[in-house]
């Protein structure tokens, strides 16, 4: 019977593993279990630093495959939004949020063994999105090996009501830098663009 029970418990965690992603499950929570007892960050703008080390299964030809990036980038967030209370506002006011747009510049690789720091901050917002950047540094020599813009579109809320909940005021929006105005501008003609080719435009104007 302890044979049994054994190779189903090994059946069920085999299942598991090929049809899920298991580790990042168990990586996300781990990062917000974390992030939880951490001191909370109480500045919506600051930026937060997640550590990390470029691991074996990180890699293709022993350096960081690109699509790692964007996961590591999933786990800063997850801790941003822990720390800031974000999530907490979001809980509170029956809210959600998605991704709606990424853009990442590669500018040298991160090699097997090499520390970095993730560097994550929210830099502006408008009625329906947070933009985010977030940077890899190099603790080898502090040079940013990559750059990510982030789109976080809110669901059934904005981000002027999860400011408001968090900071019980009227939150001034910063000012947009030049070099995400232009990635805010290529993400609203794309989606212009989209809504043209597939008719939305018209059907709503009918």
């Amino acid at each position: 019977m302890e044979g049994d029970t054994v190779l189903w418990i090994l059946a069920v965690l085999l299942l598991l593993f090929c049809s899920l992603d298991v580790w990042y499950f168990i990586r996300a929570v781990a990062v917000v279990t974390r992030a939880w007892f951490q001191s909370p960050v109480f500045d919506i703008t600051g930026e937060q630093t997640l550590n990390g080390r470029v691991l074996f299964h990180d890699i293709d030809l022993c350096h960081m495959n690109n699509a790692r990036y964007l996961r590591e980038c999933d786990f800063a967030r997850f801790s941003l939004y822990t720390r800031n209370g974000v999530f907490k506002a979001l809980r509170a006011l029956g809210a959600t949020m998605v991704v709606g747009a990424t853009t990442i510049r590669y500018r040298r690789p991160l090699c097997v063994g090499e520390a970095f720091k993730l560097c994550s901050r929210i830099v502006t917002w408008d009625e329906k999105s947070f933009y985010l950047e977030q940077r890899f540094v190099s603790c080898k020599d502090g040079v940013v090996s990559a750059v990510m813009f982030c789109k976080q579109n809110i669901l059934r809320s904005s981000p002027d009501k999860i400011l408001q909940y968090l900071c019980k005021r009227k939150v001034e929006v910063p000012e947009v830098p030049e070099d995400l105005q232009h990635w805010i501008s290529f993400i609203s003609a794309s989606s212009k663009a989209l809504r043209e080719e597939s008719g939305l435009d018209n059907a709503k104007t009918k």
